[in-house]
Formats: structure tokens, C-alpha cells, sequence
């Protein structure tokens, strides 16, 4: 259930396990209704917009999302969202079974949210932050206290640099914030450096010559090249030490130039032996599909239920013969996928297996026929 949120002033389905398809016009609010569904998952949803511009214009100010859910781990009802007097703030208000979290990452314990989005097109080519963030939402479907790290090591960085740019020279300050530092960025790297163990091995069960190349994944960045070189705790000294050390050079920067905020996720065509960003469109579309598919059946296997997938405008680089086969891999997961589309026959082949749905700018039906 949607209140206030983006093209829709209120708003209810009834969604069916397995595959659920939104077709209509671009524009028509079928992303809107994938970006809800991202909120049931920690972080500011797969398009990672202010809370303000999130809520429907012309409303009062916040926007609200209600979810119940069926799964492995029981049933249970989530709302999330923003009150209007606070639509302005950074956080957001998480409720389940009517009480209030603790944070949003309690919301973990009952589903796992991954996405797929045409802007993540040229992951491959973009900013490294976009593929620390795809990799960073890998791994907390899978280890749910690496968002919490995450947030203390941005926060403490940001107060190092805070630091640095007002160009303080309190030893002990900086000792401090070093030591956090050192201990969350040491943690992240070791989970991303897990991820990419556990997902590559995933990734080898593939076929071969499936319709989705295997992909090969490698870490790039000091703290995860020295993961397994060392004891946890002689690194996060390595990494104390060179924070306290490269003080000077990063307040001539204005900001800290060490640390897993400067790692990046480097992915190769296997069967081409080619670097990703070299790929064509289509290749490297392939690649990223097969990535998060192999993800989804590790996600499976280790969190014990499949996370929900959200695929939005997934059919626009694929051939038909490579539909079809994702929309087979999707029903072998025994997960529920969220897809988008502008016409239902890209998703013809689903017929009788997925719940097709008409959206029309604020509105939601039925597909004649389904």
C-alpha cells in the first residue's frame, strides 16, 4: 500500500508470488512502484533520491509505504516512510508489526531487496563509487550488519576530513577516529572480499555457454589485497598507521585519500577474457544479469530464502532467446521478481506463469487477459 508516494496519492495491490510484470506508457509510475518496493530494504531505494522528492507532489510533505509479507521467516508487516513535519530529514521511520525499530536494517531479518535498473547500464564504465555500491548491496543481502559498518566508517571519515579541512592538529582527535576507522574499514573489506569468493564460485556453476556469460570478479584497493595476507588485527594497524601518516597529504587534498572508500570492483568477460567496460552494450548486459542471478541463488542458499528482484526495463537489451531464459532462471529461483516493461509482449513467454499488471499514471489494473 503507497500514501503520498511519488505519482501516487493512495494506492493497494494484491501481488501474487513468482513473477509480477508492470507494463504502460514511460512515465506511466512503473518504476515508482519498484522504487516502493526498494524501501523495504535499508538505504534511500534503488534511486537514492532525497526523501522530499520521493514524496507525491502537491501532498503534505512525506510518503508512506506498507508492505505485508509471506515468507520463510513468517509473516509480518512493515511500513516505512517520512511524516510530513519531517519530510525534510535525512532518516526515515520504519515500523514492524506496528512497532518501531530499532533501524532499518531490522527489516533484513525478513526479507532481502536486490535491483537492477537501466542506470546501472554502465556500471562497468561509470563512477567507481556506482560499482562500490552495487557491491556493497551484494553483501549486505547476504551479511545484514555491513550497512552499520558502513555508516560508522562514513561517519567517522567524514569527521577526519572535517578535521583536515579546518586544518585542526588535535593528535589525540584524530587517534580516535583513526582507531574507528581502522576497525569498520578493515571489517568492510574483509565482507566485500567474501562476497567476491562466495558469489565467483556461484558464478562457476553457471553454464559455460549459457545465455549469460560468467563473469570474473577481483577487488582492487589496499585493505582488500592484503585480506588473507595477514591477521584482521595486524591490518587494521597497517591501516591506522597509514591514516596517521598520510595526514599531511591528505589535508593538502582536503579529504582522506586511504581507506575501502577508494576500492573498486573490477569484473572481466570470462569466456572473451575481456575487461567488462570493453563489452559491447548487449555483453555487458548479459554480464551484469548474470551477476545478480548468480547472487540471487547464493542469497538463497546462505540467507535461506531468495531475495525479491526488481528488474526494471530488464527486457530492453536482451534478445528473445535470452528472455525467455532469464524469465526460466527466475521461476528456478522460486522468487518473487518485479519487472518492467512498455509492452507485454517482451514478456510473452511468461504467460500463465507471472501476474501482469496495467499501470496508467497513478493507477493500477489488471492486464486484460491475465
Amino acid at each position: 500500500m503507497l500514501t503520498d508516494f511519488r505519482n501516487y496519492t493512495s494506492l493497494a495491490l494484491d501481488l501474487r508470488p513468482g513473477p509480477v510484470v508492470f507494463t504502460g506508457d514511460n512515465g506511466a509510475g512503473k518504476t515508482n512502484l519498484l522504487e516502493a518496493i526498494s524501501f523495504l530494504t535499508p538505504g534511500r531505494g534503488l534511486r537514492r533520491a532525497p526523501y522530499p522528492d520521493v514524496a507525491r507532489e502537491g501532498s503534505a510533505g512525506g510518503f508512506a509505504v506498507h508492505a505485508g509479507i509471506e515468507g520463510p521467516f513468517g509473516d509480518v508487516e512493515i511500513g516505512t516512510g517520512t511524516a510530513p513535519e519531517a519530510a525534510g530529514e535525512a532518516g526515515r521511520r520504519v515500523r514492524i508489526n506496528g512497532a518501531n525499530a530499532r533501524s532499518a536494517d531490522d527489516m533484513l531479518e525478513w526479507l532481502r531487496v536486490v535491483w537492477l535498473t537501466p542506470s546501472m547500464d554502465a556500471l562497468f564504465t561509470g563512477p567507481t563509487g556506482d560499482r562500490r555500491r552495487f557491491l556493497d548491496r551484494l553483501v549486505l543481502a547476504i551479511d545484514p550488519a555491513h550497512g552499520q559498518r558502513a555508516l560508522d566508517y562514513e561517519k567517522a571519515m567524514r569527521g577526519r576530513n572535517r578535521l583536515l579541512a579546518e586544518d585542526r592538529r588535535d593528535n589525540a582527535w584524530f587517534d580516535a577516529i583513526e582507531i574507528q576507522m581502522a576497525e569498520t574499514g578493515a571489517a568492510i573489506a574483509a565482507a566485500r572480499v567474501e562476497m567476491v569468493r562466495l558469489l565467483t564460485a556461484m558464478i562457476g556453476r553457471m553454464p559455460e555457454t549459457g545465455p549469460f556469460p560468467q563473469a570474473e570478479l577481483a577487488l582492487s584497493g589496499t585493505l582488500e589485497q592484503s585480506i588473507g595476507n595477514m591477521p584482521a588485527v595486524e591490518l587494521e594497524e597497517r591501516f591506522r598507521q597509514a591514516l596517521a601518516g598520510g595526514r599531511e597529504r591528505d589535508r593538502a587534498a582536503g579529504r582522506t585519500l586511504e581507506g575501502p572508500h577508494r576500492s573498486d570492483l573490477v569484473v572481466r568477460h570470462r569466456p572473451k577474457s575481456m575487461p567488462a567496460e570493453l563489452c559491447s552494450t548487449g555483453e555487458q548486459k548479459a554480464l551484469l544479469v548474470g551477476i545478480v542471478i548468480s547472487h540471487a541463488r547464493l542469497t538463497g542458499e546462505m540467507a535461506g530464502a531468495a531475495p525479491i528482484l526488481l528488474l526494471d526495463e530488464i527486457a530492453a537489451h536482451l534478445d528473445a532467446g535470452r528472455r525467455a531464459a532469464l524469465f526460466e532462471i527466475l521461476e528456478d529461483l522460486n522468487c518473487q521478481a518485479f519487472m518492467t516493461g512498455t509492452e507485454p509482449a517482451l514478456f510473452s513467454s511468461l504467460a500463465g506463469r507471472a501476474q501482469f499488471l496495467t499501470v496508467d499514471h497513478g493507477s493500477v489494473r489488471a492486464t486484460e487477459g491475465d
